[in-house]
């Protein structure tokens, strides 16, 4: 084996091994149950009801004009919710921990 040839072999060993390390965030939502999160179509009375008060509550965004609707987050620890009016229309997951590989935190 030439010494190009083992070099790239190492390299491609070191990236698999870094690779299964990692946790990505879609592979832990979907092992999770998914009613551990609101439903879409939920009420913010009824989000509040079964989760709680959010731990923050981020200023609305949107509704400048009336084809933009104003969107409403709540944050909790595990998933932050996104209110159109007062309904559910999606619940992202929030990092587990720094190393996780998943979407930014909401934008404050």
């Amino acid at each position: 084996m030439s010494v190009r040839a083992a070099a790239f072999a190492t390299a491609l060993l070191l990236l698999s091994t870094a690779a299964s390390a990692d946790t990505l965030l879609i592979e832990r939502v979907s092992e999770e149950n998914k009613a551990a999160m609101p439903a879409r179509g939920q009420t913010m009375a009824q989000v509040e009801s079964r989760y709680g008060a959010p731990a923050e509550r981020l200023d609305p965004r949107g509704g400048q004009k009336r084809q933009w609707p104003t969107i409403n987050r709540w944050v909790y620890p595990a998933f932050t919710v996104y209110f159109e009016k007062n309904k559910v229309v999606d619940v992202v997951a929030n990092k587990a921990d720094a190393e996780e590989i998943g979407p930014k935190p909401p934008v404050r």
